[in-house]
């Protein structure tokens, strides 16, 4: 496989000179790959990063070994177990556009932001009472709600192992981003399985439990890298927007996805009560078998399904994806103002990658 697909030929030929990468995938992110729509002769941004990805891997093993091995087993179950690493190649990508050279550091970033991640995740499956992830039994299911929860909290400190060791701002930053989703949990909580929540409401928690992570990866990516202090902020910008459309597309794969490609059934929303966007748009069209769904502590497969097919059948879905639509086409401003690169390409292909994915 090549290094990178390329959308010009001649552009191409000049691009390739940038690097003499290896091309082969690591296993994990051949995995990836395979599963993401086609990239229809745009450039593969995971393959460009793909030696950086790897060793972000590498990173993310070395660190949950413990001599606690009930720690290990509980991390493992998670970090190998089929997770996309979206926001590490972000991460990478935005320090790779602005000629970052000190690859040790930004791979290290990055395996904090996925540490960060992966913890919410466990923390996630505790408050949701989840019994699957990624297509397999959840930690919570698996080891139980007090060893999931040390699990999450021993993640939380070695990510910052990783990003402790920069300077002030960068350390700051990633707190930042952790007091955000932490912020945007609680606020998700206040709104569970209640109507009252608007559009504004989700957009809040949107920013500050899923963006932030992708702002994050954005901002440092370009920082490590010498960029300016505007264009860090662009950047920062391009990761909350992207981070927004990401989650959209995730709410609506909730109702119209597929079982074996989420690696979780559907309707995940509506049973655990978390106001996402169809469900939210559904309840402002009036559909009163969403609401009655929604509101109910403890919904039956059939009430669910009756709102699945209510919200599908409706403009919810549609509304969505125009939505993240919007959001994505946002983060496209910003990148359209980069010099050309193979990078700049793949950030501007990662951007259609995550309206367009269906898992």
């Amino acid at each position: 496989m090549p290094f990178c697909l390329l959308s010009n030929p001649i552009q191409g030929a000049i691009l390739l000179q940038e690097s003499k990468r290896k091309t082969a995938h690591p296993s994990f992110l051949a995995d990836i790959v395979r599963k993401m729509p086609p990239f229809r002769g745009a450039i593969d941004p995971f393959t460009c990063v793909a030696e950086e990805l790897e060793l972000v891997e590498q990173n993310l093993t070395r660190s949950i070994r413990s001599s606690e091995h009930t720690l290990t087993d509980i991390s493992s179950h998670l970090i190998h177990g089929g997770g996309k690493r979206v926001r590490p190649l972000v991460t990478l990508l935005a320090f790779k556009v602005f000629g970052g050279k000190k690859i040790e550091d930004i791979v290290d970033i990055a395996t904090a932001i996925e540490l960060i991640h992966t913890a919410t995740l466990l923390h996630d499956d505790i408050i949701d009472g989840a019994e699957v992830r990624r297509g397999k039994e959840s930690a919570y299911k698996k080891f139980g709600l007090k060893a999931t929860l040390v699990a999450g909290d021993f993640l939380f400190i070695k990510a910052f192992e990783f990003a402790g060791k920069f300077d002030d701002t960068v350390v700051q930053w990633t707190a930042d981003a952790c007091t955000r989703l932490t912020e945007g949990e609680m606020l998700q909580g206040f709104f569970n399985r209640n109507s009252d929540v608007t559009f504004e409401d989700y957009l809040e928690i949107v920013r500050r439990k899923t963006a932030s992570l992708f702002q994050t990866g954005a901002r440092v990516g370009a920082y490590l890298a010498g960029a300016t202090s505007p264009t860090v902020e662009k950047m920062d910008e391009y990761g909350l927007n992207l981070g927004i459309a990401f989650q959209m597309i995730d709410d609506v794969l909730d109702v119209v996805g597929h079982k074996e490609l989420l690696g979780k059934p559907i309707g995940m929303d509506l049973r655990d009560g978390n106001p996402s966007l169809p469900i939210i748009l559904a309840l402002h069209e009036g559909q009163q078998v969403v609401a009655d769904t929604f509101e109910c502590n403890h919904p039956t497969e059939d009430t669910i399904r009756a709102a699945i097919e209510a919200i599908s059948q409706g403009t919810a879905i549609q509304q969505a994806k125009t939505f993240s639509k919007s959001y994505a086409e946002q983060a496209l401003k910003v990148i359209k103002k980069l010099p050309p690169s193979l990078y700049r390409n793949g950030l501007k292909t990662l951007v259609q990658l995550i309206i367009e994915r269906d898992f």
